[in-house]
């Protein structure tokens, strides 16, 4: 029986092991197939599946991939084993799953991270589109820019205006080189102009913490993250990065109202397998995305989230990797200006 292979490197922290049961009979999967790749779709699966998150339990990615794994284990009529494999900036969960046996039994799930990776870091060891079979895009998540509750900037506009005059003091947290909210706090000095002192967590979970405790002043995040300490009235929420008003927090005035209509940025999600993961796993693993986002308990959660399942036509492999080959190019620009790098 093959398994997961085991972390051994210090560097590869393995936060939570989230267990999703189900008691659903396969059927209907199979058939009898014509050769080996036919015959390991018929009977997938035939064991647990383990859907890897490259991020800390309790962050966004986490929180997305949880929702959806009860209902794709249901479709499939197998179980789903959420594990959490942390660290510099997504890459170390998403470099295991590109060495893991190609045989839909590993599951990727990542962020638009995924995209930005080959510019941050020289030695990254997979590439994306080389490296991984997509699957399907999740959902694209919407950001927003967030405030220790007694922060003293009002608005955007007043925030612009603050960190401008305190640029040197004012510190802006992440969750790493390379996560989703570095890249948003990134857009936001390239689009008010000033470099801030910004402050690195392990985890957008542990940075939200610090931020509702007082100990930074501000942070760019996803609304799966901080929709409820808006709520709770626990941070002060200035903008979110989308076009339009996110329906969970309508009173949320978007960048472009509050003066920075050049930052707009949404976190977008997919599933990854294993380059040369057979087709008919692939397509079984897709069908079952396509399920678990019709599935109606998902759209309210992340309804209640500030997102949105992304359309069935988009759930689809070939959108996904149009997705990401879009975005490989567009993230390039911005990171090459902004001059990071990862080490």
């Amino acid at each position: 029986m093959k398994t997961f292979r085991t972390y051994r490197t210090a560097t590869r922290m393995i936060t939570a092991i989230g267990v999703v049961t189900l008691v659903a009979a396969c059927s209907g999967n199979g058939g009898a197939g014509g050769g080996t790749t036919a015959a390991a779709g018929a009977g997938y699966p035939e064991q647990n599946i383990t859907i890897v998150v490259p991020f800390s339990a309790g962050g966004p990615t986490d929180t997305v991939t949880r929702l959806i794994a009860t209902p794709m284990a249901a479709k499939l009529g197998g179980k789903i084993v959420v594990q959490n494999v942390e660290g510099a900036g997504g890459t170390v969960g998403a470099g295991e799953v590109s060495r893991a046996e190609a045989d839909g039994y590993t599951v990727l799930m990542h962020h638009i991270g995924m995209s930005t990776a080959p510019a941050l870091y020289q030695n990254l060891g997979y590439q994306p589109v080389e490296s991984f079979e997509t699957i399907g895009l999740v959902t694209e998540v919407p950001m927003t820019i967030v405030a220790r509750k007694d922060f003293e900037p009002k608005t955007l506009q007043e925030l612009v205006t603050y960190v401008k005059a305190n640029s040197g003091k004012v510190t802006l947290a992440n969750a790493g080189i390379g996560a989703a909210s570095h890249l948003c706090g990134l857009l936001f000095q390239s689009a008010t102009g000033v470099k801030l002192q910004e402050v690195p967590y392990e985890g957008t979970g542990p940075a939200l913490t610090d931020l509702v405790g007082g100990q930074v002043d501000f942070m760019c995040d996803q609304t799966t993250n901080t929709s409820g300490q808006i709520t709770a009235g626990e941070v002060k929420a200035y903008a979110v990065t989308t076009p339009e008003r996110v329906k969970s927090l309508p009173d949320l005035p978007t960048t472009t109202e509050g003066g920075l209509p050049d930052l707009k940025v949404s976190v977008w999600h997919g599933l990854y397998a294993p380059k040369g993961t057979p087709k008919e796993v692939v397509q079984k693993l897709s069908e079952a995305l396509q399920a678990a986002l019709a599935d109606q308990k998902v759209i309210d959660q992340m309804a209640k989230l500030g997102t949105a399942p992304v359309p069935a036509a988009d759930a689809t492999p070939q959108a996904h990797l149009t997705k990401l080959q879009e975005q490989l190019g567009t993230w390039a620009k911005v990171i090459a200006d902004a001059g990071v790098k990862a080490s």
